[in-house]
């Protein structure tokens, strides 16, 4: 029984009895935190800026990332410069590292519903376009700060050879921030684009895992971290883009 209730205190579910006081349920915390400070998992679109703005806070910034497009990585991203010229963050270096499927596999999803090869050709061209267009816009926005405030700045894109069913941020080394891609059919695209089997990316659920967390977000982070590592030295090329 002991053991169980210290199980259920270091999941933040019980609050800390003293003599003569029972334990009780534990209240949720604040601002979609759980009870002893784990934050609920909410839409990447609304949890990834606030996060990488944290993270922006450190004077060294690391930030590791593996996506099928940049889409969401890119507001995010936006929100932590504002704060630099702002003058509220004031990292001395920022150090970018990001994941995306190659441009000549073929992609589990965004796939053409059909089947047929001129839509296929067309999604798959559609996808390639938005993605070499998001690394575009976060080398410039990244290396921007290089210019107007003498941040030291490296950013790198790389390829791997599958279609990620995930998506994972290690921020600083300290917390992994992960998402499920949620793959759906959709024909709201447009008179010029087929019928898809895809996935939106902003609307994924995010997962954050911090090492202040405890022993299981402490491994889950560095495991995370490692994983990254593994495919960046091992299986994953240079992106290369078109123009």
């Amino acid at each position: 029984v002991r053991q169980a209730l210290q199980a259920l205190r270091a999941e933040g579910l019980l609050s800390h009895s003293t003599k003569g006081v029972p334990p009780r349920v534990a209240q949720p915390g604040h601002d979609g935190e759980r009870a002893g400070g784990t934050p609920e998992p909410r839409p990447t679109l609304v949890a990834l800026g606030p996060r990488l703005v944290r993270a922006f806070a450190a004077p060294d910034v690391r930030i590791d990332a593996l996506c099928l497009t940049a889409e969401s990585l890119i507001p995010a991203v936006s929100e932590a410069v504002i704060g630099v010229h702002s003058g509220s963050l004031r990292p001395e270096s920022v150090d970018v590292r990001i994941l995306l499927p190659s441009r000549s596999i073929d992609l589990a999803f965004p796939v053409a519903a059909s089947g047929e090869p001129v839509e296929a050709a067309a999604v798959h061209r559609r996808w390639l376009e938005m993605r070499d267009s998001q690394v575009r816009v976060l080398s410039r926005t990244l290396t921007g700060l290089r210019q107007s405030h003498g941040t030291k700045v490296s950013v790198a894109f790389r390829t791997v050879p599958f279609t990620p069913p995930v998506k994972l941020y290690v921020l600083n080394g300290s917390e992994a921030l992960f998402a499920y891609y949620l793959v759906r059919r959709t024909d709201e695209n447009g008179e010029d684009v087929p019928e898809m089997i895809d996935t939106w990316g902003p609307r994924a659920q995010l997962f954050p895992y911090d090492v202040t967390h405890g022993p299981r977000d402490e491994v889950f982070v560095a495991q995370s971290a490692r994983w990254f590592e593994g495919l960046w030295q091992t299986i994953s090329e240079e992106l290369k883009l078109d123009g």
